[in-house]
């Protein structure tokens, strides 16, 4: 891997706390929702197809990642499985409602554990 970008990125996520892989999952499927539905507004349903499967991608990576022993994480993983409905029933749909949905939802998740990251930081500030 020649490319530095390539190998800041790498070296980035390598060394990110948990929160912030977390933020950066959300951020990903975010922008994969929005050129999704820029994709079905030009009529590119391959690359809808493409952007709204990558989503689901991180969508489930989430899920997996989840540590069922917290009722909250329970909760999470109920919500990515709608989210995974709606995403399914966008793409063959081609609904462009059930995707934006989806998308609000993880703006608003992601504002979520963007706070929550910042409390942590905080707390973590103030012992030291």
């Amino acid at each position: 891997m020649n490319n530095p970008y390539a190998q800041y990125q790498m070296q980035n996520i390598a060394t990110a706390p948990p929160e912030k892989l977390l933020i950066m999952l959300y951020d990903g499927a975010i922008k994969f929702l929005k050129q999704g539905l820029k994709a079905l507004d030009d009529k590119k349903y391959d690359d809808f197809s493409y952007y709204i499967s990558r989503t689901q991608d991180i969508i489930s990576e989430l899920m997996v990642t989840l540590d069922m022993d917290y009722e909250i994480s329970k909760n999470l993983y109920q919500l990515y499985d709608y989210f995974m409905y709606r995403l399914i029933h966008g793409s063959v749909k081609k609904d462009r409602q059930s995707i934006e949905e989806v998308q609000k939802h993880l703006e608003e998740l992601r504002e979520a554990w963007v706070q929550a990251a910042a409390v942590k930081e905080k707390s973590i500030k103030d012992e030291g």
